[in-house]
């Protein structure tokens, strides 16, 4: 197959994810990159606490800040550009990753198919989040690896991916083993003129980047490691049992490419002799997701590295079985995989959780556009959990904004509580603590929030009037669920699990819709009086229909 057929197959795809991928996965994808190429080239937006500590590398922020100077002097930095073309470069190395990947594999054709299919690859592979980053640097360095010879060319990639994320590390130490007892050249030459020289190269380049960036000398990766190991700063935004990369994590990002994963291994464990490569691959996942376990913090985007490495376990194995199987059998299992990764992918990146990408286009139309009774821009007010929206970066107004704030104990302060917490736990109480109310025009001209949090604040809100009510993503109605729940556990004679315990935090927290209200001018308390009765579920509705036409 003509290898440049295959790159624009393959550029094809990712780049058609860039327009497709309309949802929100994660705030990294936007806080940790995005917004902070926003500041560093127009001089607004928001650093997070991990910026201010040192523990987050400019060099990723400043490929994307590059694209942005270049936008700001053609005068072309529109905001709907500033959102698109760092995708659209994330994509393009994705595709180039891909490519390599079906290099390293032998140009075989399940290479090329499971290396486009893969739902979670397609959902990431086009998102501004270090994860992605890192896994396609780890598939550009695995394709350059001596498995068959000599070559060092590898060391590059994968000398970069652990100076922007220090725990690709794990994956790398034992395949530098690896390489170092098959290698025909001295251990000790490969580790003083290869290892060490193009390790110390990239470190001190990149300390030195995040050094001048940061204002003062700074490791990245050691602050990475001190606050995020051997501080344990991630357990606070959430725990997981050791086994869950196990039993969950890997499981879900491989989605039903896991069960030929599984054929794979296990046609490696019986004949580790004709599977020499995945024989070194396995070990090196093994011992990464027992590494990974030990962190407390756990999510699947952590997980994304290993991606290329089970493919390639089960290209090799599914590679072999062709050659046996009848062509209906090839055909059939092919459709099976494609089908699998394609209901995932689209239901993530169309449907679930689209409420924020959705809603910035009307809050950046509010910041260019509104003026208040005293000709003063828009103020918003974010009343979500943090993160839950992009920011600056998608707005490219300098107008005020603010949102409740989530970072950790770093002080270690007894019953220590962030401010979104603060604000759940009594949000009339914050409010009046923290947003006067007279004079009117003290007020933020509008307030965000889930709808689930309206009734709870209608006596803050009686000073505005419902302007957007924006579908976020489908939430799980309570008494039905536990209702079932409850059948199938009596008729398995165990105990139902209480959903209402299970939930909470998302169902108080979050919602089906994403409301903008906006402020009353002076004149229109007779349309809206202070005792309006909030919009009814019906009206919500109504509104989430005109919404969905206009």
């Amino acid at each position: 197959m003509n290898l440049l057929y295959v790159f624009g197959l393959i550029l094809a795809v990712r780049l058609a994810s860039v327009f497709v991928v309309k949802t929100y996965y994660v705030p990294d994808e936007y806080w940790q990159s995005l917004e902070v190429a926003h500041k560093l080239t127009f001089g607004y937006g928001y650093l997070t606490w991990e910026w201010v500590q040192g523990i987050r590398s400019y060099v990723y922020p400043l490929l994307i800040a590059g694209l942005y100077k270049v936008l700001a002097l053609l005068h072309l930095d529109s905001v709907q550009l500033l959102v698109l073309l760092p995708r659209i470069l994330q994509a393009t190395l994705t595709a180039y990753s891909d490519y390599r990947f079906y290099v390293w594999t032998g140009k075989r054709k399940w290479a090329l198919f499971l290396i486009l299919v893969p739902w979670f690859w397609f959902y990431t592979g086009s998102r501004t989040l270090a994860n992605t980053l890192e896994a396609s640097l780890t598939t550009i360095a695995l394709s350059y690896f001596p498995w068959y010879g000599e070559g060092t060319a590898y060391l590059w990639p994968a000398a970069i991916s652990c100076f922007l994320r220090p725990t690709a590390a794990v994956i790398w130490l034992p395949l530098s083993i690896y390489h170092l007892r098959k290698s025909r050249q001295s251990p000790v030459e490969l580790i003083l003129k290869r290892f060490l020289a193009i390790g110390l190269l990239v470190a001190g380049l990149g300390i030195a980047i995040d050094s001048y960036c940061h204002g003062q000398l700074v490791v990245t990766p050691y602050e990475f490691l001190k606050y995020n190991i051997f501080n344990n700063i991630g357990s606070f935004y959430g725990s997981h049992p050791w086994h869950w990369y196990f039993t969950v994590g890997l499981p879900t990002v491989l989605g039903i490419n896991t069960l030929p994963f599984i054929y794979g291994i296990m046609e490696t464990v019986r004949k580790s002799e004709k599977y020499e490569v995945s024989k070194q691959l396995l070990i090196t996942i093994l011992l990464t997701l027992v590494v990974l376990s030990t962190v407390e913090h756990k999510e699947f985007r952590f997980v994304s590295p290993l991606l290329p490495l089970c493919l390639y376990v089960t290209v090799e194995a599914l590679s072999r079985w062709s050659y046996r199987a009848s062509s209906t059998m090839l055909w059939c299992t092919a459709f099976v995989i494609l089908l699998g990764n394609a209901l995932p992918a689209w239901y993530l990146s169309t449907v679930h959780q689209k409420g924020p990408i959705d809603l910035m286009p009307k809050l950046r139309d509010i910041a260019q556009e509104y003026r208040d009774e005293r000709e003063q821009r828009a103020n918003i007010l974010f009343l979500m959990p943090c993160h839950s929206t992009p920011f600056y970066s998608h707005i490219h107004e300098n107008v005020t904004m603010r949102f409740l704030t989530c970072e950790p104990n770093l002080k270690h302060q007894e019953n220590f509580k962030d401010e979104a917490d603060r604000f759940y736990e009594s949000p009339n109480h914050w409010l009046n603590s923290h947003i006067p109310i007279h004079p009117r025009t003290a007020l933020p001209t509008h307030v965000v929030l889930f709808d689930s949090l309206t009734e709870k604040i209608g006596d803050f809100l009686s000073n505005y009037k419902l302007l957007h009510s924006i579908e976020h993503a489908e939430v799980i109605q309570m008494d039905e669920s536990q209702a079932l729940l409850n059948d199938w556990s009596k008729a398995l004679g165990a105990q139902p699990p209480n959903l209402a315990s299970l939930l909470q935090h998302r169902q108080l927290r979050t919602g089906r819709a994403i409301q903008v209200y906006q402020r009353l001018l002076k004149g229109e308390e007779n349309a809206f009086n202070r005792d309006q009765q909030l919009p009814s579920e019906q009206d919500v509705e109504s509104l989430l229909s005109n919404e969905r036409f206009n």
